[in-house]
């Protein structure tokens, strides 16, 4: 009698160690922002392979061919995080890009030679400077710690991307977002927000490539708050 009350007191307390385990998962809940914010960069790394795929087959630039490369390699790797994570958290993603994106895409299969060049650059610009801001307001509004350390990771690759295409865009003659002292992109300063201007559809729609194209300063993570889930 004695060793079964003994059994049943360990496998008491066996449960009650194993409750706090058992609330923190149910606690790991991810937040609307938290929610949006995969499906957003869900979107934007579909997009990025395909226009990284045809950049690789219509580019006449050589660096155009060699960095729609690499955007597919890693927006490939990144969405492979973006989906595992999704996965444990339960968020449906999208299967296929936004409306916005998709039009990018067309208007990119239309063009080809010099024209298609600065068509990419124009919209990779403005679909990474709001992939930037997202993934700032993810960071610091985030509330499920595995999204927030998702886009912790996914910053300095969308920084690196952005920062080659700004030298590229020089090379060709592309306009390109401003950005503040820190380097981040700042979209909306001195009445510039459209690189390429109207001429050209940016991810984010159709007038400017980036939310908050008004702001002169650069951009805050806390503005918005969820991520605009239309840039590419």
């Amino acid at each position: 009698m004695l060793g079964i009350k003994r059994l049943g007191l360990l496998a008491a307390l066996v449960v009650v160690g194993l409750a706090p385990a058992a609330a923190a998962q149910a606690a790991a809940q991810p937040s609307t922002q938290d929610t949006q914010y995969l499906q957003a960069l869900h979107q934007v790394n579909l997009a990025e392979i395909v226009t990284g795929n045809l950049a690789q087959q219509k580019g006449q630039n050589q660096q155009v061919k060699d960095l729609g490369k690499q955007f597919v390699t890693d927006h490939t790797q990144l969405d492979q995080t973006v989906q595992s994570t999704a996965q444990q958290l339960n968020v449906k993603l999208p299967s296929e890009p936004t409306a916005d994106q998709q039009k990018v895409v067309d208007k990119l299969n239309n063009l080809s030679g010099a024209a298609f060049d600065k068509a990419w650059v124009t919209a990779e610009l403005a679909g990474h400077v709001q992939a930037i801001q997202a993934t700032q307001t993810e960071i610091s509004q985030g509330s499920e710690q595995s999204v927030v350390q998702l886009a912790q990771d996914a910053l300095p690759v969308l920084q690196a991307h952005y920062d080659a295409l700004v030298a590229l865009a020089q090379t060709l003659g592309v306009p390109v977002p401003q950005t503040s002292a820190s380097g981040t992109p700042s979209p909306g300063g001195s009445g510039t927000p459209a690189p390429g201007g109207t001429e050209s559809p940016t991810p984010g729609g159709t007038e400017s490539p980036a939310p908050g194209g008004t702001t002169t300063e650069s951009p805050a993570p806390g503005t918005t708050e969820t991520p605009a889930p239309s840039f590419s």
